[in-house]
């Protein structure tokens, strides 16, 4: 396998188009922007190419850290540099000059789904056609379930049935207990995979990770330096990102939730690639650690990041999802369970969890 010492130019190229980018939005001589005409669809085009290129960026320089430091802390520093992100862009549109109270609700929600059933689905599956069976550990496994189950109840089911406001909302008192529970237990959780228990989240076969240690020195300085600058360049452009999103989602005729479903899409992209491959190569563990680790950052570090950023500007968060949406999510769980509880997988597996997925997405666009 090859190493990552020659980097591919779009690693630089992007983020340096996205920083050129955001300079010609923001000053105004330059008259760049989103508008409904011919010029203004191109500059969304445009916008999508570079932010979706910027994004790939941040996760192959995240990587080329990653396989320097070894699992699982590699897909620790991957997870965390999505979740940014992912917190950059909902904060952006959240707070924006329309409100869109909804749209953590319904991005971590879609983050749960496209991981749980989409992502999974699809690596399981294309592991089993490969493979016929993939093994993985279930004790580390169990761990993530565990987790996930408790930050997905208490952030998206338990808001609907509290007193102390009419729900789907939680009071800032119990808005501030949750963000403080959800920081703690992912903590923990860190704590457990990255030290206590490292070896739970580690396949037993797989140690040929060291093909990368030989990663120069200077190569881990220009990548760190160039996945700051992409963190920074998608931060800076989810403004005019959610613009695009909206107009988007008004042409198609698409509900609000649609909105958080393109977020999540857009942050899962680079991690599902990666998830993909690794399945591919029969290392559905690492499939399993990038897809699940995913869903609890997400829950973990957003719903606080959010819940902070609303109350320091007095906005409304809304985290409690509909009925026919937590029948999804409980649904989810409960497979979930059943497909990690044997430490083996097959394409019947990975197929109930793409099919799950395709119901998620279809209600959402035909509710």
């Amino acid at each position: 396998m090859s190493t990552h010492s020659h980097m591919p130019r779009s690693a630089w190229i992007f983020p340096t188009l996205a920083v050129l980018l955001f300079i010609a939005t923001t000053i105004p001589a330059f008259g760049v922007g989103f508008t409904r005409s011919v010029t203004g669809v191109a500059f969304a085009a445009v916008l999508l190419l570079v932010l979706f290129g910027t994004v790939f960026a941040a996760v192959h320089h995240a990587e080329i850290i990653a396989q320097r430091i070894g699992e699982p802390y590699g897909t620790l520093l991957l997870t965390l540099a999505v979740t940014v992100i992912e917190v950059a862009l909902i904060a952006t549109i959240m707070l924006g000059d329309k409100a869109v109270p909804t749209l953590a609700r319904d991005t971590v929600f879609a983050v749960v789904m496209i991981v749980c059933n989409g992502l999974v689905g699809l690596c399981i599956l294309v592991g089993g056609l490969r493979y016929r069976e993939q093994d993985f550990q279930v004790t580390g496994v169990n761990v993530y379930l565990s987790v996930l189950i408790v930050l997905a109840t208490i952030t998206l089911i338990l808001p609907n049935y509290t007193q102390a406001t009419p729900g789907p909302v939680y009071s800032a008192g119990q808005l501030a207990f949750v963000s403080i529970a959800t920081v703690v237990l992912y903590g923990v959780f860190l704590y457990t995979q990255t030290i206590r228990h490292r070896d739970y989240f580690i396949a037993g076969d797989n140690d040929g990770d060291d093909h990368n240690a030989r990663t120069s020195g200077k190569t881990l300085v220009v990548s760190g330096v160039l996945l700051l600058i992409s963190l920074l360049a998608v931060v800076l452009l989810a403004k005019k990102f959610s613009l695009v999103v909206d107009a988007g989602a008004a042409a198609i005729g698409a509900p609000p939730a649609f909105a958080g479903i393109v977020v999540a899409l857009l942050i899962l992209l680079p991690e599902s690639v990666a998830a993909l491959a690794a399945a591919r190569r029969n290392d559905l563990q690492k499939s399993i650690n990038l897809a699940l680790g995913s869903s609890i950052a997400t829950i973990g570090l957003t719903v606080p990041a959010v819940a902070i950023a609303t109350y320091l500007l007095d906005k409304t968060l809304v985290l409690g999802l509909g009925a026919r949406d937590m029948v999804l999510l409980l649904m989810t769980m409960l497979i979930s369970l059943l497909t990690f509880g044997t430490g083996r997988t097959n394409i019947l597996f990975g197929l109930v969890h793409v099919l799950v997925f395709a119901v998620f997405i279809f209600l959402v666009l035909v509710p």
